[in-house]
């Protein structure tokens, strides 16, 4: 073994000559600054370890070239893609290799022979998607599929909760393209026995591997059958045991599952499956969990594709998380635990026949007390929503007591599931730890998570023993450590008490044999660290505060702990589906992910680069490209609100280096507006003159935005004047609170509010004294200024709300600032009631039709296609009664758009510097719908979308309301 370079002990020197080795051989980036190191220290696991450097390459000659340069410092080299492991594989004192920015292209699809050639940076679901049109698939389907890489699945063999149909990824994968340490290409498949045989002769080191592997196996033959673990689903320790009787002959076997530590894969021929026909979902509710376990082999008699178990501590934190406590229409009442049984089918008629025979099998075996069934896409959507997002989900408890995964993939034949469960239970009351439980019962891998603070020394000894206590009934129910997130850094260590010492020596000797300098993710598999070691929270963590927060945080208990719900699962790192996270879709970029965000931040509270670095330049950089959308806060099953942090830090960052004034321009647009409404048009012809580019040029305004018009009328003079609908009160008050740009710019959407709800029967209250909502001040950091407007707007509104007259707003991120962010500001009984009173036009249109109080509007019933974006905000709190209230009118059919953030976010897309990534965000889905659908109107529901949509693409959006009010007859007088 070599002697090997440790990243926390190696010279600025070293580390700036392998920059200066790396930066002329490779295309892509070499990033060694401390901050790039700081967000690959971590992945979704419990470590956190300072690599040496990040390369992030753009084709098979980066990868070479940095492998060589590695061997020549002696410097270990550990590739990553999503960094989603669980275990820790992907984090190390190394040279970081992240394929998934460049390196993510599928290479062939051949649909008739069933088989795909893609790259390591391939994401499973963007493949997936790419099939639908062949009715293909790739089987395996962890639950982290939306980010989740070829690479990292070929590194772990991943599989998921169909894994009874499907098995392993190693059963998927019939050849690999690789590097072998010494930077031999191999091409690894199925040899014929002459290829074998070739192979075996081969002189170098391809022939080595050949030679060593084919000996370990067949000295070792009868101790592989005597302690491999005796169930299919099983991922500790190398797969020798697949090596043993292989015909034909394929070292692929042998590298899935090998988590890099024998070679670099640099493409993957895979096998695909017919994607399912017909689905459907029977969800069984039970009193206990150990009579769902009972029931889980009798079950898999009526040969269902899955079997998934969710608990009742997951079952009672999904309600707390709004994007997912809107999926969970599945569970009635609060049962124990239930059980998600899943059938596919060529028909409707199929499914029914199976849903039956599960109802009858059921009641023959007495299992369970209720079945709820799940047939409509959107039902089962629903389902698999919110179980995928289980191990998310559970860490968003805001307790410092998480469950934590060290135990959370151990597998066991399914028919030993009631004893492993109750054994573990009972090592768990012992250490006086509770848990929660779920995963993929019908292959009899848990994922059981106790409830630990491993920033407690107690608690970090309770994991290892727990763990010690765990792996003795794994052994003796002959099952695996591993049934899916292999070992990396939590269970390496315990490999040679699952394989016992013969085996585990062998696997020494095959990692020599392939790396013989040790350089390919060492300490996962063999030679691994203890368990406790470098840990991401330990004993011996310690992070500061900020000093007096502007905003409180106190549902998490503090900024820290805010920013410390990152769990680094990287659901944000989704590129095509949700909003979630905008600037990452844009750039595939971990710096420029929430995941990233949040390293950041809490790598500067925690010390783990120089705290004065929390705010500098550079991690105002990180911070930078944040849109504040608040699909974080929505779509993250950890709940991390990283615009709620942004605001926060930036209000500090600002105190300390200053506030530009473009910052106060744009905080301050409501006075802008206003006074350009009084000077219109004169104003107009200004903001469109020739040197108005100039001056935009220097204020940093992109010169190809396009100023808002200012309204000659402004909404206030139009109300004041107008004569109201004679259904006007007959069923009651609303206050309306006018926004910035309803007033001054745009009172036509104003001018179209007040209609329907006068035609609806309400008189329309404007209150007095209203200021700016406060949005355009907390996106620039401006929380003072930001607080004292939400003092007066409060105190304006409040009489309303004591008499339970409704406040209803037009624009999403101004309404939505007195629901969210006034009452963080202020703190107060009277935030909270305003808060409770203050709905979006459209929430409060579909909760008086729930109640049959809109039978006075009348409509034309014209006939019109409606495609409708929904500001980021508005999705964020739910965007479904937009839907529903566009659908009002009789001729309408409405339908949401399919994408993300439009990328202006409010002065965002405005910004010079912004400019660019603000198209890309937007050229993500949402232009490319609207250029395909040209014939289709356009509703949006927030001035941004409205303005990003009018700037780049060939539509006129018009809010909702608008579209809305053109459809009322006209008024009787």
């Amino acid at each position: 073994m070599t002697n090997l370079i440790s990243a926390d002990n190696i010279a600025i020197e070293e580390r700036s000559d392998l920059v200066a080795a790396l930066e002329p051989k490779v295309d892509g980036e070499v990033r060694f600054d401390q901050f790039s190191r700081l967000l690959y220290a971590t992945d979704a696991s419990l470590y956190q370890v300072m690599p040496v450097g990040v390369v992030i390459p753009k084709n098979d000659e980066d990868v070479l070239a940095t492998l060589e340069v590695v061997r020549q410092f002696k410097t270990p080299i550990i590739a990553r893609g999503a960094g989603s492991s669980l275990e820790g594989q992907t984090t190390g004192a190394a040279i970081i290799l992240d394929t998934s920015k460049y390196m993510h292209h599928v290479l062939e699809v051949d649909a008739e022979a069933r088989q795909a050639r893609v790259q390591p940076g391939v994401v499973l679901d963007t493949l997936n998607k790419d099939l639908a049109e062949h009715g293909l698939m790739f089987g395996p389907d962890p639950a982290s599929s939306n980010r989740a890489t070829f690479g990292g699945m070929i590194g772990n063999n991943s599989t998921g909760a169909h894994s009874i149909l499907y098995g392993m990824t190693h059963d998927h994968v019939k050849s690999l393209r690789v590097l072998l340490a010494d930077g031999t290409e191999s091409h690894m498949g199925e040899l014929t026995p002459e290829q074998f045989q070739a192979r075996l002769s081969a002189a170098g080191h391809e022939g080595d591997v050949y030679r060593t592997t084919q000996q370990l196996a067949q000295q070792h033959r009868e101790e592989i059958e005597a302690r491999y673990p005796k169930h299919w689903r099983a991922v500790s320790g190398y797969g020798l045991d697949r090596m043993v009787d292989a015909e034909p002959w394929n070292l692929a076997q042998l590298l899935v599952g090998s988590e890099g530590t024998l070679a670099l894969t640099l493409d993957a021929k895979i096998k695909l499956v017919p994607r399912p026909a017909k689905t459907a979902l029977a969800i069984i509710h039970f009193k206990d969990l150990l009579e769902a376990m009972d029931a889980v082999p009798r079950i898999l008699e009526v040969e269902p594709s899955a079997i998934e178990l969710i608990d009742d501590v997951m079952i009672e934190l999904t309600r707390k998380v709004p994007d997912y406590a809107r999926q969970l229409t599945f569970v009635e009442g609060n049962p124990a635990c239930i059980l998600i049984i899943e059938f596919y089918g060529d028909n409707e008629v199929e499914l029914d026949a199976k849903l039956s025979n599960l109802q009858e099998h059921l009641q023959r075996i007495g299992a369970g007390y209720s079945t709820i069934e799940a047939r409509s896409s959107q039902e089962i959507a629903n389902v698999w929503g919110v179980r995928k997002a289980g191990l998310g989900l559970l860490m968003s408890t805001t307790s410092q007591w998480k469950p934590i995964p060290f135990i959370e993939d151990g597998s066991v034949p399914p028919e030993q599931l009631t004893t492993f469960v109750r054994e573990v239970q009972q090592i768990l009351e012992a250490h006086e730890v509770e848990s929660a439980i779920y995963a993929h019962a019908s292959a009899g891998c848990l994922h059981i998570r106790p409830m630990l603070n491993l920033k407690r020394a107690e608690d970090v000894e309770k994991m290892r023993s727990i763990t010690d206590a765990w792996g003795d009934v794994i052994v003796a129910l002959r099952g695996s450590f591993s049934g899916e997130h292999g070992d990396g850094r939590a269970r390496s260590e315990w490999n040679e008490k699952l394989f016992g010492s013969e085996i585990y020596r062998a696997f020494v000797e095959l990692k020599d044999a392939w790396d013989p300098e040790g350089l390919l993710n060492p300490g996962n598999i063999v030679r691994g660290q203890r368990m406790t070691e470098n840990l991401r929270y330990g004993a011996d963590y310690q992070a500061i505060e900020l000093e007096s927060p502007k905003l409180s945080f106190e549902n998490y208990g503090s900024f820290t702990y805010a920013v410390e719900m990152c769990s680094g699962i990287g659901v944000c790192r989704k590129t095509d589906a949700g909003v979630m996270c905008p600037s990452y879709i844009a750039t595939r970029d971990e710096e420029h992910s929430t995941r990233g965000r949040a390293n950041a931040l809490r790598g500067a509270l925690a010390g783990r680069i120089p705290q004065d670095e929390l705010f500098s330049k550079r991690m105002y950089e990180v911070l930078d490209l944040c849109l504040e959308c608040k699909a974080c806060a929505a779509e993250c099953p950890t709940q991390v609100d990283m615009a709620a942090i942004k605001y926060e830090y930036l209000h500090h960052y600002y105190e300390e280096n200053g506030l530009p004034l473009r910052n106060r321009l744009f905080g301050n647009i409501r006075t802008i507006n206003r006074l350009g409404s009084a000077l219109a048009p004169v104003s107009n012809w200004m903001v469109n003159a020739p040197f108005a580019k100039l001056v935009q040029k220097a204020l940093g305004v992109a010169p190809e935005r396009r100023l808002p018009p200012f309204a000659q009328q402004n909404f206030y003079t139009w109300f004041d004047q107008h004569k109201a609908h004679n259904n006007a009160g007959l069923r009651g008050e609303v206050a309306l609170y006018p926004d910035t740009f309803t007033l001054y710019n745009y009172p036509e959407i104003g001018i179209a509010t007040a209609k329907v709800l006068e035609a609806a029967g309400y008189s329309v209250s404007l209150p007095q004294n209203l200021v700016c909502c406060g949005r355009p001040m907390i996106s620039k950091g401006m929380l003072d200024q930001a607080e004292r407007n939400a003092e007066i707007n409060v105190a304006a509104l409040l009489p309303y709300a004591e008499r339970r007259v409704p406040i209803i707003g037009i624009e999403p991120s101004c309404l939505l600032t007195f629901r969210d962010e006034a009452p963080q500001l202020l703190r107060s009984e009277a935030s909270r009631i305003v808060a409770e009173h203050s709905l979006l036009i459209d929430e409060w249109l579909m909760q008086r039709q729930e109640v049959g109080e809109l039978d006075l509007l009348e409509w034309q019933g014209s006939s019109r296609e409606i495609l409708l974006h929904g500001h980021c905000h508005h999705k964020a709190s739910g965007i479904d009664s937009a839907v529903a209230a566009l659908n009002l009118p009789p001729g309408y059919e409405a339908e949401l758009i399919d994408a993300g953030c439009c990328g202006m976010a409010g002065s965002f897309g405005f910004e010079q510097e912004h400019y660019e990534i603000s198209q890309t965000i937007g050229e993500d889905r949402l232009f490319p719908t609207l250029r395909e659908n040209a014939h289709m109107d356009v509703a949006v529901t927030g001035v941004s979308c409205r303005q990003q949509i009018e700037h780049i693409v060939e539509h006129q959006p018009r809010h909702l309301i608008e579209w809305l009010a053109d459809d009322l007859l006209e008024e009787r007088v």
